[in-house]
């Protein structure tokens, strides 16, 4: 392969951050737990391909969007200003480009599902576009990233089912509130440079109540989850399942509870283990049922 050629593709990849799987981990793991849940146990490996797939290829995706987005604003953002459409190393146009081709190609594995799930992928795709805008007025942006981010859960309960139940929605709504929390913390690495530029961000808008605030999305994630998941007598792997996310609350409070920028990137690098320790109950849940 040409330097050249090796060189683009190295830029595509950093612009997707491809080495950086924690922010893909955080989406595949509940939309897993939603696709275990409405297939009661395994789903087969094909719908297992198309949300692992689908799920990693969306996040590159928004990644591309919320790049262009945001270009203007990243270079004054210290963990920012070196990225590739911030750098000019890659044109808007290229990034559009790179970012269309991911969706055609999440948009042909949802596809081979249920139309109810490629119904549900249009506003899936229309939120994530907008999410980037959000930050120039919304207070609370990181409520409209979690709505974004949910739609795994809604996609995979259409897929299996071809339909949403209300069991659905309370799992999409305490995994609002985990992107709150984890997206809370991501923002309060950034909090200094976002109020130079007028950015706004739930870290800015919670003020003195952010770790307050974060602990307490993590608590109602918990409650909504085990609303949702208990009822279907699960059993013991689930609720060690709750019982090692709340020590990780716990852990997660003492890392963010000095809001350094270290300390709180950690807790954010971290949050996939979340998501890991719940899909571990659920999948352990119907292993033993």
């Amino acid at each position: 392969m040409p330097s050249a050629v090796r060189h683009r593709l190295a830029l595509y990849l950093d612009l997707i951050r491809w080495n950086r799987p924690a922010g893909w981990l955080v989406l595949v793991w509940p939309t897993l737990s939603a696709l275990w849940v409405a297939a009661e146990g395994f789903p087969g490996w094909h719908l297992l391909a198309v949300f692992v797939l689908g799920t990693v290829l969306m996040r590159s995706a928004g990644c591309c969007i919320n790049d262009v987005a945001d270009r203007d604003f990243d270079r004054h953002v210290k963990r920012t200003a070196h990225r590739p459409i911030t750098s000019g190393q890659v044109s808007v146009r290229e990034a559009l480009a790179v970012g269309a081709v991911l969706s055609l190609i999440s948009l042909a594995l949802v596809l081979t599902t249920d139309w109810v799930a490629v119904a549900w992928s249009v506003p899936a795709l229309l939120v994530t576009i907008l999410y980037p805008f959000t930050k120039r007025f919304f207070a609370m942006p990181q409520a409209v990233l979690g709505i974004a981010f949910n739609f795994g859960i809604v996609i995979a309960f259409a897929a299996v089912q071809g339909e949403v139940p209300a069991l659905a929605w309370l799992l999409w709504l305490g995994n609002l509130f985990w992107v709150l929390a984890y997206d809370t913390e991501y923002a309060m690495v950034d909090r200094d440079d976002d109020l130079k530029i007028g950015m706004k961000t739930s870290a800015i808008t919670l003020g003195r109540f952010d770790v307050a605030a974060i602990v307490l999305f993590y608590l109602l994630l918990v409650g909504f989850w085990a609303a949702a998941l208990v009822p279907l007598a699960l059993g013991a792997p689930l609720y060690g399942a709750f019982g090692l996310v709340l020590a990780q609350v716990a852990w997660h409070w003492t890392l963010i509870r000095g809001r350094t920028r270290e300390g709180c990137f950690r807790a954010f690098r971290v949050n996939h283990w979340i998501g890991f320790t719940l899909f571990a109950g659920v999948v352990g849940g119907y292993a033993l049922r």
